[in-house]
């Protein structure tokens, strides 16, 4: 049997899965035949596959390298549904789970074995691997290896253990998100420079993405979840701990299944809420970036950000989370001027050498600039990761929606002016005061009443010059400085401006409009009645078995199985096997339930 052939009989009779995707063949030929790969696929790409299939393949077990320890149980108990032999070993284990994973390592019956990066680096793991048979070893979430990314974990820097103890085992590492810089982070520290790379796309086109200014954001979300995301799942980021909890109890109030997430709380409501978000249906988690790495909730829906992330490397990583089954799915963010001073101040403070705080400024600034472009945004993402990319998606706010723009080029000189003529060191509010000629005690006593740019911005609304000053500091014409809290200071990019060699075009802020299409219903919004009726039966027999085997429903079948169930009506094991993702497993498990209900339900229609 061919090397393709074998990978294609464990995908359609293991996975249910009829053919490949993408780069996927190649990738499994690769490490099948024994060589290194690096891939960089998007979430929701199937990179998983791609270590699996050749684990179950290549004699010995398949050792991967998680980070997070808390969703090796579910990503086993997923494999362990498909009749896969699969385990892991961490600290949660009790001593009798964990005897009962070495002897089955000893026996050759595994598979698969998940390891958090801090087990592995232990002697002991080191030396009881070396005595076995291992079929590769897979590096997942490899940014976490670049001390300058997003998601560093310093324990990632020892892997390169891997290359000088075990040098003829393929290594294959996975990621789906790093630039140019981060992936040679990675070849250099995991010892993979003859590894092939498979750069498969960084577009997600299924994710809707909009970002707005934030006017009153506690009104704006609640619109936002009740016309678009009603009853859905979604995950809401927040920059602290605290804005995580009380949003948390405000949309409970509000009638939401909400639960805080963050690392303030103890290991056991972390995990309680986590499994909830899991298990349950239309759970809404608001969380600081301490959640949510290696997700594999297939239908979150929607991804919100209450504050700017401090990078598009963030952002394109968190916003990744959503639509994982290839189902529409919205990404949206509220951001305002404070964000970006907020954010400035803590790199400015942060314990980080001068390199570091650079490279962070360099990535907020371009993350600024993907909120402040009206052009597609799509576009702009792709193009940061090296990928050309056309230049409208037609599911973004800016393809749907176009921002119009202003010539703001005085309106930008007046505010430049005026922090120059006030000394360099205030904030917004108070530069706005000055500009509105307000005679406040504060700008009397600083005697900016005058001042040449005193009254000269009466002209323009309180909103409008924050929108001003916020696409100011955006664009690189303003600095922040961090020991004044928040005062703004000119840069040399507002020198051609305020000698008016440069002209300034300003977006215009809007009211947003929901700009969810056709193309951004989910299906089950387009369904007949009675295929809603079998939907809904089929969710709930799910829904029942997950709860039997302690699992997470789409353990069980993910939506777009069902989906494939409700369109084909399979009436036997036979057809039952065509429906995407069904398996000889999940059919000899499952399939009597699910059959039984489509029966039912095509009788009823008779």
């Amino acid at each position: 049997m061919s090397t393709n052939s074998s990978a294609l009989t464990v995908l359609q009779s293991v996975f249910g899965y009829d053919h490949f995707r993408g780069a996927q063949t190649e990738i499994i030929d690769e490490v099948l035949d024994g060589r290194n790969a690096l891939v960089l696929m998007p979430t929701g790409g199937g990179k998983s596959l791609c270590y699996q299939i050749p684990s179950i393949i290549r004699p010995g077990v398949g050792v991967i390298i998680s980070p997070l320890i808390a969703l090796m149980q579910d990503q086993v108990d997923a494999l362990q549904q498909l009749g896969v032999r699969a385990g892991f070993i961490n600290s949660s284990l009790s001593s009798e789970d964990y005897s009962q994973v070495m002897r089955a390592l000893r026996q050759g019956e595994l598979d698969l074995l998940y390891l958090a990066p801090e087990r592995l680096n232990q002697p002991g793991t080191l030396d009881m691997l070396a005595g076995l048979s291992i079929a590769l070893f897979a590096i997942d979430e490899a940014h976490c290896v670049s001390q300058w990314g997003h998601d560093f974990r310093a324990d990632y820097l020892q892997l390169s253990v891997l290359q000088q103890r075990f040098p003829q085992i393929p290594r294959i590492a996975l990621t789906a998100t790093a630039d140019a810089a981060t992936r040679h982070e990675i070849i250099e520290r995991l010892g993979l420079h003859d590894a092939r790379q498979f750069v498969t796309g960084f577009d997600r086109p299924n994710i809707q993405y909009r970002i707005t200014q934030k006017r009153n954001p506690r009104q704006q979300l609640l619109q936002f979840l009740r016309q678009e995301h009603s009853g859905d799942a979604g995950i809401i980021y927040c920059l602290s701990r605290r804005k995580t909890e009380e949003t948390a109890l405000w949309l409970q109030q509000q009638g939401f299944s909400a639960l805080p997430y963050h690392a303030g709380l103890s290991a056991a409501q972390r995990l309680e809420h986590q499994q909830r978000f899991l298990r349950d249906d239309s759970v809404i988690v608001v969380a600081t970036i301490a959640f949510g790495m290696g997700i594999d909730k297939p239908d979150v829906r929607f991804i919100v950000h209450l504050d700017l992330p401090k990078s598009i490397e963030s952002y394109y990583q968190e916003t990744g989370r959503a639509g994982r089954d290839g189902e529409p799915a919205t990404a949206w963010m509220v951001y305002g001027l404070q964000d970006v001073i907020k954010l400035r101040q803590m790199m400015d403070g942060s314990q980080g050498n001068e390199q570091f705080k650079r490279l962070e400024r360099v990535r907020l600034d371009a993350m600024l600039g993907l909120c402040e472009i009206t052009s597609c945004r799509r576009q702009a993402l792709r193009e940061y990761f090296g990928e050309q990319a056309p230049d409208t998606c037609g599911n973004c706010d800016a393809c749907l929606n176009p921002a119009p723009t202003w010539d703001g080029t005085e309106a930008a000189q007046k505010a430049l002016s005026c922090v120059y003529r006030t000394g360099q060191r205030f904030g917004v509010a108070y530069l706005i005061e000055v500009l509105g000629g307000v005679e406040s005690e504060r700008v009397l006593h600083n005697g900016h009443h005058r001042v040449t740019t005193f009254g000269i911005g009466s002209d323009i609304d309180k909103a409008q010059w924050q929108s001003v000053y916020r696409q100011l500091v955006a664009r690189g014409y303003l600095g922040v400085d961090h020991a004044s809290y928040g005062g703004l200071y000119l840069s040399e990019r507002a020198r051609p401006v305020l000698r008016g060699e440069e002209t300034v075009l300003l977006r215009i802020d809007v009211q947003e409009v929901s700009t969810r299409s056709g193309r951004g219903k989910r299906h089950d919004q387009n369904m007949l009645p009675e295929d809603k009726r079998l939907w809904e039966a089929l969710r709930q027999c799910r829904k029942r078995l997950a709860e039997e085997f302690d699992v997470p429903p789409y353990v069980i079948f993910h939506d777009a199985t069902l989906l494939d169930m409700v369109q084909l009506r399979p009436l036997n094991a036979q057809q039952l096997l065509a429906v995407n993702g069904v398996g000889q497993g999940k059919l000899d498990k499952y399939g009597d339930a699910f059959l039984r209900i489509i029966n039912e339900h095509e009788l009823d229609m008779v």
